[in-house]
């Protein structure tokens, strides 16, 4: 299918693309285009105006600054293959090489894909899993917002008409902490069925801190609390991580996703099965 009409502008900067949004009320951004443009193909999104902001230079770049800074231009590609992202979030760095085929990968954004917010993406999960914080230009200045408030549901994110992300920052990674990320993939679209991020940090030979969230099966990215506690002031043994794995079951309320190809109880059912990989892979590299 082809999309409706539209006008088109190419911004230069993010002044410029702001002075754009405020011209043309209800305009779409264009990063890499792997997310609006197919809504718009299928006549699911018709914007009269679609600003183009994929040349903006100050939206791309990876910064390690003691935390991590990622411009909201930077590919799933350039993700992966980042020495500073593998250092700082592994977790982040395995996640996106696993979005869609190369062709995605090489195209899209990390910005792009949150501001979209598909429930069924892999790097909100891991986002909310590593603590990130996401910034924004907008009408009131520059804010930030932390990911457990940025993702509100199915399609839904705290960004307002006249936002533009301009990038995450992530923190430093500490002593002995180390993150991972596991999926269910769906075989055509390579989409998260399941999806189950987490983060550890052993001292003293037991668990002083982990943060684990999932996605697929949920609206939005979701913090397991269940299985943090689980975890926390334990020895990461196979035992401890099975046990913390299975608390996740019911632990999500009743607001869970369900299709043609999986439904939300066949979901919840193999759920365990990822939390359980993604936190075994993460105590591993946690040494």
């Amino acid at each position: 299918m082809f999309a409706a009409d539209f006008d088109y502008f190419r911004a230069g900067s993010v002044a410029e693309a702001e002075e754009l949004l405020a011209k043309h009320p209800g305009a779409k951004l264009l990063a890499g285009g792997h997310s609006l443009i197919p809504l718009m193909k299928l006549r699911l999104a018709a914007p009269e105006t679609v600003i183009d902001i994929g040349q903006i230079a100050e939206l791309r770049g990876i910064t390690a600054d003691g935390g991590l800074t990622i411009g909201a231009l930077t590919t799933h590609a350039e993700l992966a293959a980042s020495t500073e992202v593998k250092q700082h979030a592994e977790a982040l760095a395995e996640a996106a090489s696993h979005v869609g085929d190369p062709a995605v990968r090489n195209r899209g954004t990390i910005g792009g894909n949150i501001a979209h917010a598909d429930p069924a993406s892999d790097l909100p999960t891991v986002l909310v899993a590593l603590g990130a914080t996401i910034n924004i230009v907008g009408d009131g200045g520059e804010r930030s917002i932390e990911t457990d408030d940025f993702f509100q549901g199915i399609m839904m994110t705290a960004l307002g008409d006249n936002d533009v992300l301009t990038s995450i920052q992530l923190p430093a990674a500490t002593p002995g902490q180390g993150t991972a990320y596991a999926k269910f993939s769906h075989p055509a679209s390579r989409y998260a069925v399941v999806g189950a991020a987490a983060s550890v940090t052993v001292s003293g030979g037991t668990c002083s801190a982990a943060s684990v969230a999932v996605g697929g099966l949920v609206p939005a990215p979701l913090r397991c609390n269940a299985v943090e506690q689980a975890l926390t002031g334990k020895p990461l043994s196979p035992e401890t991580i099975a046990n913390a794995a299975d608390a996740v079951v019911g632990s999500l309320g009743d607001d869970l996703i369900g299709d043609v190809f999986a439904s939300a109880d066949y979901r919840n059912a193999v759920l365990p099965v990822y939390v359980r990989r993604a936190l075994a892979a993460a105590a591993e590299r946690a040494g």
